[in-house]
């Protein structure tokens, strides 16, 4: 990262925690706005919010990684629709849970544990003492936290250079607007790599089956009706799927 001095850096934490104030300002009020509100209301906006979540789900997890490289799997195989989607979706979706399962024990110990004792215990005499607002900027910075042990140090700086804005001291320090595309792409960039890697041995048999095929004549037979059986074979002798899990497993810091 680029070097700055300590004037810059004074600079930078003054505007930093102000824009954290203001930002806790601005939830703290849209906290009282939302409890004001009838329970209808807050159902509805509730179940709206929801629609929110596969959102965070694709780009603050490690979902994105894994659903591509399952699919590159498929791909690789030959097989079309086997595993059927269903069952791609519902294997990604568990592993996700598998490999972020020490951020989200971390956000519960952390912020919502905190925030159903505090809420348990509020009275008129006492007020709250571990707020909505506190308990999402734990869970925000645990997310973040996760995003940037797993970002490039370059994705990072090309965010930086777009934005037209020197980056912090500190790596904890990115903001999100910053953290969650630069994510993303090394996601993106990660679970291609690793697709690459897995398509070269079946692009091997491929080609191997069709220059048996074309040596033997049989040049109108479709090379895949053969290499498809000897690809499965290789990959349940192997246990593929078990490399798989352990390898998108062990890809994550």
């Amino acid at each position: 990262m680029a070097f700055v001095n300590a004037p810059s850096l004074l600079l930078l934490a003054d505007a930093a925690s102000s824009t954290v104030q203001e930002t806790s300002e601005t939830l703290r009020q849209a906290s009282d706005v939302f409890d004001d509100l009838a329970g209808p209301i807050q159902v509805a906006l509730f179940l709206g919010a929801l629609s929110f979540t596969t959102a965070i789900l694709v780009s603050a997890t490690a979902f994105t990684r894994i659903v591509i490289v399952m699919s590159f799997v498929r791909r690789a195989l030959s097989t079309q629709e086997i595993p059927p989607n269903q069952v791609m979706l519902g294997l990604s979706l568990f592993l996700t849970f598998f490999i972020m399962a020490p951020t989200f024990d971390r956000i519960h110990d952390r912020a919502i544990k905190p925030f159903l004792e505090a809420k348990a215990t509020e009275s008129e005499e006492e007020p709250l003492k571990f707020e909505f607002v506190k308990a999402a900027e734990i869970a925000t910075s645990e997310l973040k936290t996760f995003m940037l042990y797993n970002t490039r140090r370059a994705d990072l700086q090309l965010f930086y250079e777009l934005a037209d804005t020197p980056p912090p001291s500190q790596r904890e320090a990115t903001p999100l607007k910053i953290a969650v595309p630069a994510f993303i792409i090394s996601e993106l960039k990660t679970a291609f790599i690793m697709g690459f890697c897995i398509y070269i041995p079946f692009m091997l048999i491929d080609l191997v089956i069709s220059t048996i095929l074309m040596a033997l004549g049989m040049m109108m037979m479709p090379p895949v009706v053969v290499s498809t059986p000897c690809k499965l074979l290789l990959f349940v002798m192997v246990d593929g799927w078990q490399l798989i899990s352990r390898a998108l497993v062990a890809s994550f810091a």
